[in-house]
């Protein structure tokens, strides 16, 4: 089973600071010349933004054991941090958009989920990716300040285009709201407590307040929405590892490996070997 390639940023010469635009033929050279498979599992630095053409194949694409289909005209956004493989790449042609974490921000963001635009949303994403690549290309005709801040309300424009494109956007989160706190704190620590109470007091919130914010960004408890992380996070040990459960536990923050199997087990109905046994097409 392959390992997971973690992928920094690096774009082209000519890219502006923190974005770059490619096209599926740039995506594969670039893969061959930094050795990186694309069938098998990456897991980038950064922000990625994939479009199939209306006139393409769609593009299989999995992102942390999801298997999704871009259809032509299709958008998928892949966050920093997600492990994602594409399909039949060489059949399918596309646009990407890769952007360094900070380089823009937009509430509400795309669904995780592919976006397939129709009607006046289509025209209004089309219009919105167009106007980004033209201002992409044209570096020269302003400073280069000037050019960057340009790009990033371009990009926030098409991201919120992308984020109404669907039947129901996502709700908005004001920024470093208790939700945005408490995520990025999760994502930090999920390894060291498994606890809501102790990240609750950690950011100076009740743990009631963290719930009430998680379910209204997500739908979802605060443990729940832990709870899900630390699975998430034992899931790809197990399928792009061959590290041992025991071993997994100890890096997740178990105390034993019986309590890791006793959760993961109530998590996803089974045990963590049977998973990875399951997931890697042995069970």
């Amino acid at each position: 089973m392959a390992e997971i390639t973690d992928v920094g940023y690096r774009p082209g010469l000519n890219a502006p600071i923190g974005m770059d635009v490619i096209d599926f033929t740039e995506l594969r050279s670039r893969a061959e010349r930094r050795g990186i498979d694309l069938a098998g599992p990456q897991r980038p630095d950064f922000h990625h933004l994939i479009h199939v053409h209306a006139d393409a194949d769609p593009l299989p694409h999995t992102v942390d054991f999801t298997e999704h289909v871009i259809e032509p005209g299709g958008w998928l956004w892949v966050r920093p941090g997600q492990v994602h493989q594409y399909g039949a790449l060489p059949r399918s042609r596309g646009t990407i958009v890769i952007w360094r974490p900070g380089f823009v921000t937009v509430d509400p963001p795309p669904p995780e989920t592919p976006v397939l635009p129709g009607g006046s949303a289509r025209d209004a994403v089309d219009l919105a990716l167009r106007h980004l690549l033209a201002d992409y290309a044209d570096l020269g005709s302003m400073t280069l300040e000037a050019h960057n801040r340009s790009l990033r309300m371009l990009l926030a424009v098409l991201l919120l285009r992308l984020a109404h494109a669907g039947e129901a956007p996502p709700p908005a989160t004001p920024a470093d709201s208790p939700f945005e706190r408490f995520q990025a704190a999760v994502e930090r620590d999920f390894t060291r407590t498994h606890r809501v109470a102790d990240y609750a007091a950690d950011l100076g919130y009740s743990a009631r307040t963290l719930t009430r914010a998680t379910l209204s960004a997500t739908g979802r408890s605060a443990k729940s929405y832990l709870d899900a992380r630390i699975v998430l996070e034992a899931k790809r040990l197990l399928v792009h590892t061959d590290r041992a459960s025991a071993d997994i536990a100890r890096h997740l923050g178990f105390t034993t490996p019986g309590d890791f199997s006793k959760f993961f087990r109530k998590h996803d109905g089974r045990t963590p070997l049977t998973f990875r046994a399951e997931a890697r097409g042995a069970g």
